[in-house]
């Protein structure tokens, strides 16, 4: 694997003729971001060796390079999910071969319900930290060179681009929360009584995707700042029934506020 990493690095750092070292990975409903991104140069994944496919509506499949708050940035408009039927490592292989391009600090997003009574669909919820649920941690088999075998997770989410944020925010009167994710396998939205569960062992969101990322960025030493969107709310006396396409609306909505965000923490960090 760390061979075909390699490989698929290199093939990019022909192509590339920028030297980013921020990306950012969009999620569900999210990859409007890239509108705010001054495009040089888009490599659809299909033409990226030893790359997978993503096959989820919403998720449109391709690098895109740029600048985004005045600094090279490369951008993964889709990713790839466990649900999808990929093993943990091709999951996250992309996370990987971003580390050998030189990317250092990597901004995650996602779409999620919420399991927290406090918040409202549409909300903005920084994540602090994560519950690691799925059912295999990517970093099993052998070690990669990148970490140690056995990385500390104390700080997985970077403490000063979380208060870059909340400071931006506040500026900008973007009303934030803050708050735990729990990434799960999916595909199934949960049911009432697993939301409830999941509140129970701490988490204020809950979505499929992220933690798996996150979990090998820091392997490698890159610094980390993830956000999600609450799309739909369970557990509570009236839950909503979600779909796919009511999750994509509400991330619609809230985009422009995280593409704010998002765009005057790279500007300044």
């Amino acid at each position: 694997m760390y061979s075909k990493i390699q490989e698929t690095a290199s093939w990019l750092k022909e192509r590339i003729t920028s030297n980013p070292t921020t990306a950012i990975i969009l999620g569900t409903g999210l990859g409007r971001l890239v509108d705010e991104i001054e495009i040089t140069q888009t490599i659809p994944y299909a033409e990226i060796p030893n790359f997978p496919q993503s096959t989820v509506e919403g998720h449109s499949g391709q690098f895109i390079l740029g600048r985004l708050g005045g600094k090279d940035v490369v951008a993964m408009q889709g990713r790839f999910h466990f649900y999808e039927g990929y093993p943990m490592r091709e999951v996250t292989f992309p996370v990987r071969v971003m580390y050998e391009l030189g990317i250092r600090t990597l901004y995650v997003s996602n779409a999620s319900g919420g399991t927290n009574p406090n918040f409202s669909v549409g909300d903005i919820m920084i994540i602090t930290d994560h519950i690691n649920f799925f059912p295999e941690n990517p970093l099993r088999g052998p070690n990669f060179p990148t970490g140690p075998r056995f990385p500390d997770m104390h700080e997985a989410y970077d403490h000063e681009l979380i208060a870059l944020a909340d400071k931006i925010a506040e500026e900008k009167g973007i009303k934030v929360q803050h708050g735990v994710y729990l990434g799960t396998q999916g595909p199934t939205f949960e049911t009432p009584a697993e939301y409830r569960m999941f509140a129970r062992l701490g988490a204020d969101a809950v979505g499929m995707s992220t933690v798996p990322e996150v979990i090998v960025a820091h392997h490698c030493g890159i610094k980390v700042f993830g956000v999600s969107v609450i799309t739909d709310l369970g557990g509570f006396d009236n839950p909503v029934e979600v779909s796919h396409e009511e999750v994509q609306k509400a991330a619609d909505k809230v985009q422009p506020k995280m593409a704010e965000i998002m765009k005057e923490m790279i500007r300044r960090s």
